[in-house]
């Protein structure tokens, strides 16, 4: 398969365009959230389960679609998950209640989880070995760009033309992604590429050595997600910042959160995926903090600077702290094992998404947003105390067998 396509990585730019459309569509949301609240009728808090219902269904969908469809030709099954993706967003754009919108990022979510991983296995199939590392980041930037650019102007598309076009958008977008798949990706590819087993991602769980960072990576997932759902509301009760100026703010978070992303792959590798995970930890506890602080301490004329150092501060550790943490989880199972703790440890941080925007509604429901900071601070220092928890010397049976 490789040999017809070592002259060109277009294939390669198609599967980029659809992670940058999937990526766009789970990311954006936070800024729309207010409207989607007042137009369909809806607390905020009630809004949020939008959030929490996609990363769960997410978690839960992603292995088990993916290995329900390993048998299917990644070409067609890359174009009809694309096709499906299209048509949620439709769905979402039409919906005119709640419930309607609630289905709409159930079938997003599924057909995301689907998208995403198997981008990822075909990226690694069409090219030679030696050039899987390049590929597998080409189709990642996708995602990353989606946080930089894409999230930022929905923000915008949505405050001016309404939060319906932002999934219009999105779909037109995924429109010419499936199109480019299906004139791209070679014909040639007509088997599946080799797909991890259910069996194997739950024995995973097995080798106690990873159940700590997969603990710590819930964990740091949860607490930014308490917080990301509702930065909009954030914003405009702490700095008045409102409409698609909030854009300025998610374009600044998510700038950071790709400089984060490239230090912390380059530090992972002169540090070690430990090192990253140990420095990162405390930044994004500080970051979070910091947002509650400036909502306590400062009136909205002077918070809007501070809110934004947090903000940027943590975008760059939180995601910093991911390419450290899949190194580390790397060196534990060794590379041999590696796409199955990849793939329970993506699972883990959208379960952790979940459970982070279910949190911030609960907060939400009893306090304001303003305490929002510290609770998601609080699940990242449960991290911490779990990351530098002195370890259990392993007894003779659970040491893993050369």
């Amino acid at each position: 398969m490789a040999t017809t396509t070592l002259h060109s990585r277009a294939p390669l730019y198609w599967l980029a365009l659809g992670s940058f459309a999937v990526g766009t569509e789970s990311f954006m949301i936070a800024a729309i959230l207010p409207d989607i609240a007042t137009d369909l009728a809806v607390s905020e808090q009630a809004a949020g389960q939008l959030v929490s219902v996609f990363a769960l269904t997410y978690a839960a969908s992603s292995p088990l679609l993916t290995v329900l469809t390993g048998a299917v030709s990644r070409r067609l099954l890359l174009i009809a998950t694309m096709l499906a993706f299209v048509a949620a967003n439709v769905v979402a754009a039409l919906a005119d209640s709640y419930g309607g919108l609630m289905a709409a990022r159930v079938l997003l979510a599924m057909a995301a989880g689907l998208f995403v991983p198997n981008a990822n296995a075909l990226a690694g199939v069409l090219v030679p070995p030696s050039e899987r590392g390049r590929a597998l980041s080409i189709v990642t930037s996708g995602l990353s760009l989606a946080i930089v650019f894409g999230v930022p102007l929905g923000a915008v598309v949505g405050h001016t033309l309404g939060w319906r076009m932002t999934f219009g958008g999105v779909a037109v977008l995924s429109v010419a992604a499936a199109a480019g798949l299906l004139v791209g990706l070679p014909k040639a590819i007509n088997s599946a590429a080799p797909v991890v087993g259910l069996r194997d991602r739950l024995g995973a769980l097995a080798n106690p050595a990873v159940r700590r960072p997969l603990a710590v990576t819930t964990l740091w997932a949860m607490g930014p997600f308490t917080v990301y759902p509702y930065i909009a509301s954030y914003l405009q009760r702490v700095t008045g910042l409102e409409g698609a100026a909030v854009g300025f703010a998610l374009f600044a978070w998510g700038l950071s959160a790709f400089v984060g992303l490239a230090i912390g792959g380059r530090l992972t590798d002169r540090l070690g995926g430990a090192r990253i995970v140990a420095l990162t930890l405390p930044l994004i506890v500080l970051a979070l903090a910091s947002l509650s602080v400036t909502a306590e301490l400062l009136p909205p004329s002077l918070a809007l600077i501070p809110s934004f150092v947090g903000i940027m501060l943590w975008g760059f550790s939180a995601w910093a702290f991911y390419p450290g943490q899949q190194a580390r989880l790397i060196g534990i199972t060794g590379p041999k094992h590696a796409p199955v703790i990849l793939s329970v440890n993506a699972s883990f941080h959208y379960f952790g998404f979940s459970v982070g925007a279910g949190l911030g509604s609960l907060v939400l429901g009893v306090a304001s947003v303003r305490e929002l900071g510290w609770i998601g601070a609080l699940c990242v220092a449960l991290a911490c105390l779990l990351e530098f928890a002195p370890a259990k010397a392993p007894r003779m049976a659970d040491v893993p067998a050369e």
